[in-house]
C-alpha cells in the first residue's frame, strides 16, 4: 500500500445466509440467519489508474467465497466463524488487512436483544 494515513477500503456488508452455527443443539438442528460485514484494506490506486479488475478485489467472487464459508461446516463460536471468514479475505494477495463482523440477530440470550456481533481485524503477516 502507498503511504497514506487512511488505507483504501472495500466493503461487502449485509451478506446474509441461513446457517447452523452455535453451541446449542437447537441452533445446530434448526439453524438461523447470520449476516456478515467484510471490510478489506488494500491499495486501490493501481486498479483505478487502469480501470482494471485484475488489480483489485472482485466483489462478486469475494461474496461467493464468504457465503460458502458462512453456509459451510458449522462451528460453535462466532469467533471461529470470523477467523475462517477473515482467512478467506487475506487469501487474496492484494488484501493487506481485513475486518469481519458476524451478526447473529436471533441469538437466544434469555433476554431481549437486537443483535449479537463479533468483530475481528487481522493484518497480513
Amino acid at each position: 500500500m502507498t503511504d497514506r494515513a487512511t488505507p483504501d477500503r472495500i466493503a461487502v456488508r449485509g451478506l446474509t445466509a441461513h446457517a447452523h452455527h452455535g453451541v446449542y443443539d437447537v441452533e445446530r438442528e434448526n439453524g438461523q440467519t447470520f449476516s456478515v460485514d467484510a471490510v478489506l484494506e488494500l491499495d486501490t490506486a493501481p486498479a483505478a489508474a487502469g480501470d482494471d479488475l485484475m488489480k483489485t478485489v472482485d466483489y462478486a467472487e469475494l461474496a461467493q467465497r464468504l457465503h460458502a464459508v458462512l453456509t459451510g461446516d458449522p462451528v460453535d463460536l462466532l469467533e471461529t466463524l470470523c477467523q475462517r471468514l477473515v482467512d478467506v479475505c487475506l487469501a487474496d494477495r492484494l488484501v493487506q488487512a481485513a475486518e469481519i463482523t458476524v451478526h447473529k440477530p436471533q441469538a437466544d440470550l434469555g433476554v431481549p436483544v437486537d443483535d449479537v456481533t463479533v468483530t475481528i481485524r487481522r493484518e497480513r503477516a
